[in-house]
């Protein structure tokens, strides 16, 4: 049995799908790879997700440590970046590898990547 954060998991796989599992989390994670994003970046670039789902996967990514909310008030309009913790960073290579299978199964099966 494995804990992170008071919750239980069965194994350490369910662990992991636990804090990155989901439609939108590792979408997430692979936007901010390259660095800094604000809110409004990220919507661009996931232009499906409802505003409510990227807040709340925000939110949740923010409460287990691998990504981090800066909020600037200095001047109107509010602004408000996210990035990836250093603990968000030790899954680059697993987001990395996720993103190379992806492309390797569109490869495989002669489908086509559409730029929107």
């Amino acid at each position: 049995m494995y804990q992170f954060k008071g919750k239980e998991y069965p194994c350490c796989a369910s662990l992991t799908m636990g804090i990155i599992g989901g439609k939108w989390k590792t979408v997430i994670l692979f936007h901010l790879i390259d660095g800094t994003l604000r809110y409004n970046e990220l919507r661009k670039e996931m232009p499906t997700v409802t505003e409510r789902t990227l807040s709340l996967q925000l939110k949740n990514l923010e409460e287990d440590g691998i990504v981090k909310r800066k909020v600037y008030t200095s001047k109107p309009p509010l602004k408000v970046e996210y990035s990836l913790t250093d603990f968000g960073k030790t899954l680059i290579p697993l987001i990395k590898s996720i993103a190379e299978w992806g492309v390797s199964v569109v490869e495989q099966n002669g489908a086509t990547v559409l730029k929107v």
